[in-house]
């Protein structure tokens, strides 16, 4: 692969760039971001509330004391203020108890400290839960989110059975830090179905104290407020540095709204990203490319009775609030919790467009930077829903983030009052500031995005690997992926060699075209080929048929060997029926309803992109019952998930077929291409 410049053994500006650069300042500004607070006690600037807003002005004015051109840009979201949630009571000795709870994105108000019943209702399933009289009363639910299931889920069912509200208790799967951890969440859910979160150490110590077995109850007091507000306001905060070409563009981005005091999630990233902008301007380096920083407003969370409520602030910025920067922006370069090693080796989360160029970055990196990380950088594909770069993505803009989920950061801090600065890791907060100030500067100097969409075709020609498809249906996918493939290599070859012969500001002009050219394909790629699973992950739009296939398969010779929990986890695995396994059809019909039935301006960047559902309750249920009863025929199931698989086998051809379609498509526009490069 041709290099997009010549090796860079010496590069004055961005030594220039990095002498200015204050990691001990960016840690102050993250600190102080901390000063204004929704909950008095754990923290929390969520969206739309006063603390957010004053969070927001603070870094407006920050980053007009640094010489920014600072707007706010306002868009309507739905917004939550979370005061206080405290859980006391009096143990059969008459002594009194009390614990802070963290709170969920639900309208609850004690109006003051109030007496109820709690009841220890298990894992809040609808097996348990018949066995219960839940009317009036708060159930102790203990939940693992990231194995078992989200939320909503039990806080609906309990809902519905007449309970006042829950509190989960997260016994595995987050806030593993320590016992005394509490954590929050996007509620995915109603907002009348309450539901509060309390700590392991305080759920058991209260069970032991008053011997809550399963179905047992106390009396307890609960003071709360937790207040949802359809209709509020909430801004980004938009900082820029005029560049020599004003149609071009490269945007930096964190969120300033936090759960608990948010200090690596995304204070530091926040902080880093206007550390760098600093040094920027004290560094004199004038851009060839206009430089907007954006500090998002409620990525955590932001509308109700969605299954997509979180990235709202960065949806609304660029769906919204500035579409025309589609076609401008060659990169989001977007930051998440980057005072924190995740992983021994530090990962690059890329759209695949970007990969080799970012990859070739790494292989010019300086060794007094690379020994930062002693174990290497990487780069990894695709973005993730988690972050606000998905957003920015499928609206055309490629984007990356420091990979930040691959760690125990996410099963241990994450979303706990434990994010602190007791997880600062200077090291590598250092290495972050050097290597993204580094990767704007090479974005910089480019003439053309070094856009490469054969990587993205050959991971689509991976993620195919059905055994049952016509030999003709596949010939015609692979073949017509493999001729888009060539022609992309090419252009890639050209935009490298254009890159190095032309240099930033050469023909700006005349390129301009050429940009937005490629550009626009990168977004129609997003449309065609970017879905998402019902667990939230981008996928390829055959990938959810393909492995509905093999778990129907799976669990067909399951049960005819005799095992039916293994055929039951393998149908649980297929769409959200792990949770037709465990509550009750309305409640999983309604969170469907809340993916599939919603209008698109709910669903924000879901809209369009969820593959198709495929229910399996009534086999589930008829399966389980069986096993309840040790029938042993399995024969009436087996031939069921047969029926089942070949109906899916003719849905996945017929995908691919329409993929292949899309690859014509594909080709014909990179001929276009071809034909657009100047000789």
């Amino acid at each position: 692969m041709m290099k997009t410049t010549a090796p860079r053994r010496k590069d004055p500006q961005w030594e220039a760039l990095a002498a200015q650069l204050d990691v001990e300042w960016s840690y102050r500004l993250a600190k102080g971001m901390e000063k204004y607070k929704t909950n008095p006690v754990l923290g929390y600037r969520t969206a739309g509330s006063r603390a957010e807003y004053l969070t927001g002005q603070m870094l407006a004015e920050e980053m007009a004391a640094l010489g920014l051109v600072v707007t706010q840009d306002e868009f309507t979201l739905d917004g939550w203020d979370f005061h206080h949630a405290r859980l006391s009571y009096i143990d059969p000795q008459g002594n009194l108890h009390s614990a802070e709870l963290g709170g969920y994105q639900t309208d609850f108000d004690t109006q003051g400290k109030r007496e109820y019943t709690l009841i220890n209702a298990g894992r809040g399933t609808a097996r348990e839960l018949d066995q219960l009289d839940l009317a009036g009363k708060l159930a102790l639910v203990a939940i693992n989110q990231r194995d078992d299931w989200w939320i909503n889920y039990p806080a609906y069912q309990a809902h519905l059975r007449g309970a006042a509200g829950i509190l989960a208790v997260q016994m595995s799967g987050y806030g593993e830090v320590n016992a005394k951890s509490l954590n929050t969440q996007d509620i995915c859910g109603p907002r009348d179905a309450p539901a509060f979160s309390l700590s392991k150490r305080d759920a058991m110590e209260l069970m032991d104290r008053m011997g809550l077995e399963f179905g047992e109850c106390a009396q307890v007091f609960l003071d709360a407020r937790s207040t949802v507000m359809p209709g509020a306001k909430s801004r980004n905060i938009v900082g820029t540095i005029p560049g020599r070409e004003p149609d071009a563009m490269i945007i930096l981005s964190a969120h300033y709204d936090s759960y608990f005091e948010g200090f690596q999630d995304d204070n530091t990233a926040v902080s880093m990203m206007l550390g760098i902008a600093r040094a920027v301007l004290q560094s004199g380096y004038r851009p060839q490319k206009t430089l907007v920083f954006c500090a998002m407003a409620a990525e955590e969370w932001g509308v109700i009775d969605s299954r997509y409520d979180w990235s709202t602030g960065a949806y609304n910025q660029i769906f919204r609030l500035h579409p025309e920067w589609v076609g401008r922006a060659v990169a989001n370069l977007n930051f998440e919790l980057p005072a924190h090693t995740h992983g021994k080796r530090h990962k690059v989360r890329s759209v695949y467009e970007y990969k080799k160029f970012l990859q070739e970055q790494i292989r010019e990196l300086p060794a007094s930077m690379a020994r930062l990380c002693p174990k290497g950088v990487g780069v990894i594909c695709p973005v993730q829903t988690w972050s606000d770069d998905f957003s920015m993505s499928i609206a055309g803009v490629p984007s990356m983030v420091n990979e930040f989920g691959t760690d125990s950061f996410m099963e241990t801090h994450y979303h706990s009052q434990y994010d602190n600065d007791s997880a600062y890791d200077q090291r590598i907060y250092t290495f972050h500031h050097l290597f993204y100030s580094r990767l704007l500067l090479a974005f910089d100097r480019l003439a053309l995005p070094p856009l490469d969409f054969s990587e993205r075709l050959w991971a689509l020609d991976e993620s195919l690997w059905n055994q049952h498809l016509a030999p003709r249906t596949e010939g015609a996918f692979r073949r017509r992926l493999t001729q888009a493939a060539k022609r992309a290599d090419r252009i890639t070859q050209w935009i490298w060699e254009l890159n190095e012969a032309a240099g930033p500001q050469s023909r700006p002009e005349e390129l301009a075209p050429l940009r937005r050219e490629l550009l626009e394909l990168f977004r129609w790629c997003q449309d065609q080929f970017v879905r998402l699973n019902w667990n939230e992950e981008p996928i390829f739009p055959h990938e959810n048929t393909q492995e509905i296939i093999s778990c129907l398969h799976k669990a067909a010779w399951q049960l005819a060997a005799g095992d039916v929990r293994g055929a039951l986890a393998s149908l649980c695995q297929v769409d959200d029926n792990r949770y037709a396994d465990n509550f009750d059809p309305e409640v999983v019909e309604y969170f469907a309803k809340m993916a599939l039935d919603q209008p698109p301006e709910r669903l924000m960047w879901g809209a369009g992109r969820l593959c198709p559902r495929l229910p399996l309750d009534g086999l589930i249920r008829e399966i389980r019952r069986k096993k309840r009863e040790k029938e042993k025929d399995f024969a009436p199931e087996i031939a069921w998930l047969q029926r089942l698989q070949k109906e899916q086998q003719r849905k996945l051809a017929d995908q691919v077929r329409e993929e292949t379609a899309l690859l014509v498509q594909l080709d014909k526009r990179l001929e276009r291409l071809e034909e657009d490069f100047p000789d």
